[in-house]
């Protein structure tokens, strides 16, 4: 298995959606390339995006939000250079000011318009292929905010459109106003909220599902004994409550059973909850195409051979109690979340 975990072979490539472009079977998400996870050295970035691009990876993640443009303009020299042969997905509605403590959440028409046009600005680029609502606002109604990014697919500044930590209910109500290509959640062997009804809505509508942090932000490679301990200034894990004191330490007890798998595969923890992520597409009879995130070349080369490893029954089994038995929330205010609106 190890062998084959390694081919250097190109990903197989899955459709983004009814009517989305097909996209390599994992994607690249690109926060960590531009702010929360510390330092980042720009070169070496640079040459995991060229790294991913190479392996199959074509969907390449990011938002306004991160580093405050700052991504996004990172980012735009790539795929300026690749336009043609990636699948281009940012994000709207987390608002940041000069206050570095301040996440607000705008739905509101006038907001979208004006944050697809600094974004495209930002990525120099005349489209985006696919745009997320990046957070709810229920006190804006789903449809308004749909209805004014669907405009923008009519005006040409948008090709599909995508939702990001919404229920299934919201994503059947959303999906009535304009066809959904993807729904971008939070899901891994940590974090299975997603599955409460966000799931069976995207497969009955024929949505994609993106998962988001499928690493649980890196806890799943096992690099974190005790993550208070471990994690750098700048890193923003340190706010989180599965990386705090006792939480951290009994988390990284629930590693066991994935560290036996991975030795039975002659394969790392981080490939072996990544199996089970993609094989979520088969369980749930939908595509699924994660987008770990990486500033490395080797972790990069390490995550797109995971959907080479295929877990038996068994080793699905001996994963499936893992998530009911995290401590600590996934972040420390949940109010923003798919999960404070599930009924």
């Amino acid at each position: 298995m190890a062998d084959s975990l390694t081919s250097g072979s190109k990903i197989a490539q899955v459709p983004l959606g009814n009517d989305g472009p097909l996209v390599g079977v994992q994607g690249l998400g690109c926060m960590g390339m531009s702010e929360f996870y510390g330092d980042t050295d720009q070169a070496a970035a640079r040459d995991t995006l060229e790294a991913a691009l190479e392996a199959g990876v074509t969907l390449f993640d990011t938002a306004d939000v991160y580093g405050r443009g700052a991504n996004e303009e990172f980012l735009a020299p790539f795929f300026g250079a690749h336009r043609d042969e990636i699948t281009l997905a940012t994000k709207f509605a987390i608002e940041r000011t000069d206050d570095p403590k301040y996440r607000g959440v705008r739905n509101d028409p006038a907001y979208i318009r004006q944050a697809v046009d600094a974004s495209l600005k930002r990525l120099k680029t005349e489209v985006i292929d696919l745009y997320y609502m990046h957070r709810r606002d229920p006190a804006v109604p789903l449809a308004e905010s749909v209805g004014a990014m669907a405009e923008l697919v009519r005006q040409g500044k948008v090709k599909h459109l995508g939702l990001s930590e919404v229920t299934g209910p919201e994503l059947r109500e959303a999906h009535a106003v304009h066809p959904i290509a993807a729904l971008q959640s939070e899901w891994s062997l940590f974090s299975r909220d997603v599955e409460r009804s966000a799931v069976g809505a995207a497969a009955e509508l024929g949505v994609a599902l993106v998962p988001y942090s499928p690493l649980g932000r890196g806890f799943l490679t096992g690099a974190f004994a005790d993550a208070g301990k471990e994690l750098s200034s700048g890193d923003f894990r340190q706010s989180m409550p599965r990386f705090t004191g006792d939480n951290a330490t009994s988390n990284a007890a629930l590693l066991e059973p994935v560290r036996k798998i991975a030795e039975a595969h002659g394969a790392t923890l981080g490939q072996v909850a990544l199996a089970w992520v993609q094989q979520q597409a088969a369980v749930h009879s939908l595509a699924v195409i994660p987008i770990p995130g990486t500033r490395r070349t080797s972790r990069l080369r390490e995550n797109v051979a995971a959907p080479g490893l295929t877990l038996t029954p068994d080793e699905l089994a001996l994963l499936e109690p893992i998530a009911s038995e995290v401590s600590g929330d996934r972040y420390p205010d949940m109010s923003a979340t798919s999960t404070a609106r599930e009924q």
